[in-house]
């Protein structure tokens, strides 16, 4: 009753205006499910391959490609599958692409019906997406790391850091966490508009005004914190973390920030954020280094040890990569985006390679987002405990945001709140 009597797809538009995949899994009991991929901006060069058409139309980022790669090869391969074998519907997938990136088929068209897939299973069994893919146990809710402060590939200004993000660390629930992070945002935005700093927001919602230095934005996020009646610190209401994406600022063997007059080498950038930490109260870092600056990346982990370490672009989601890095003792915290891989079953395994090193998980969003809110579910799922979806704002962020807030109430008194260790 759970196999799969067919597979469509479509182009439809994600966050920026730019086309992506949605796939559609009908199985043969009538459940139907829908899946929309999501797209990045600052990618890593690791990421699998978003196949794009190229050309004039939509600007060389069209999917008919992928789409038709989804509507034929993708739904001959899979039609008459058990929807509930999640694994050996990715594995076929995988196999039939043959590529190590997923550029034949291209890992928009791969995701969008792994989802699709995955979803329709969830609705035959008659359950919740986070207990189909993990079980009763699935009772933990994540804290939001809410992107406030953009920068880098994410706006038009002249912050060298991609996002600053709050994290409501000091609460014993999602909806009082959410709460807050939304109060002081709010807040945010009257204090940068009371000094006649733009208050226009980034791909994720924000907000993107001039600053000359990292310390003068978190200067302006303390004061929004405790003017909106919070407390900010090591074992207070509020900590903070930073998306820095290294990779973008790396050229020529250097870093290159606006706020410094010279180039920067890997130990020069580390010290710098070693001064950001002792100031300020951390919780993570992501990227703080190019994606190949393994050695770099080493001496980071090892001098910020206090610090979750996250590898986005470092680790790609994938596997191998993060094998690496627990070998080599780089980073350790790991960034979970689906598209970076290309299907559920090898983010499972990525988040399951890293767990068992310890690792911390963070499951995320991307700057090109559409309303699809898969990621939710599988932050409670897997039980992550962290989750990155952008500030509360704009409608493709909010409803990962929103799907929590039914998750928690679906889940009552069962309900948990961040990782089982911090």
């Amino acid at each position: 009753m759970t196999a799969i009597q067919q597979i469509q797809g479509r182009m439809v538009l994600d966050s920026r205006g730019f086309p992506t995949l949605e796939g559609e899994c009908l199985l043969e009991d009538g459940s139907r499910a829908t899946a929309m991929v999501p797209s990045g901006a600052s990618t890593g060069e690791a990421e699998a391959l978003e196949l794009r058409d190229g050309g004039a139309e939509w600007g060389g980022k069209g999917v008919d490609k992928a789409l038709s790669h989804l509507r034929g090869e993708i739904s001959e391969l899979l039609t008459g599958r058990d929807a509930c074998d999640q694994e050996q519907i990715d594995q076929l997938l995988c196999r039939a692409d043959g590529t190590a990136n997923k550029s034949r088929f291209g890992a928009n068209a791969t995701l969008a019906i792994s989802m699709a897939t995955c979803r329709a299973a969830a609705m035959s069994r008659q359950l919740p997406l986070y207990r189909h893919l993990g079980g009763d146990d699935a009772v933990r809710l994540p804290i939001p790391l809410m992107n406030v402060i953009n920068g880098g590939a994410h706006a038009d200004n002249a912050v060298d850091v991609q996002e600053f993000m709050l994290a409501p660390v000091g609460f014993d629930d999602f909806p009082t966490a959410l709460r807050a992070g939304v109060e002081v945002y709010h807040v945010l935005k009257k204090r940068l508009k009371s000094r006649h700093l733009v208050t226009a927001v980034g791909d994720e919602g924000g907000f993107a005004p001039d600053f000359v230095s990292d310390e003068l934005v978190l200067d302006e996020l303390v004061a929004a914190i405790e003017q909106a009646g919070y407390t900010v610190g090591h074992d207070q209401q509020f900590n903070f973390a930073l998306d820095v994406a290294a990779s973008e600022l790396f050229r020529d063997g250097s870093y290159h920030l606006g706020s410094h007059p010279e180039p920067l080498s890997s130990e020069q950038l580390i010290d710098h954020w070693s001064l950001l930490c002792e100031r300020f109260p951390f919780t993570s870092i992501e990227d703080g280094l190019d994606e190949e600056d393994w050695d770099g990346w080493k001496q980071m982990t090892s001098r910020l040890s206090g610090i979750r370490l996250v590898g986005d672009d470092l680790f790609a989601t994938n596997p191998e990569r993060i094998a690496r890095g627990v070998a080599e003792g780089s980073a350790n915290a790991l960034l979970v985006k689906l598209n970076q891989i290309g299907t559920v079953t090898e983010t499972l395994e990525a988040i399951r390679v890293a767990s068992e090193a310890g690792y911390r998980i963070i499951i995320s969003h991307r700057s090109g987002e559409t309303e699809d809110d898969f990621i939710a579910d599988l932050a409670v799922a897997t039980g992550a405990g962290w989750i990155k979806t952008g500030a509360p704002c704009r409608s493709e962020r909010n409803a990962k945001y929103n799907r929590l807030l039914r998750i928690h109430a679906d889940l009552g008194e069962r309900a948990l709140m961040g990782p089982l260790q911090f």
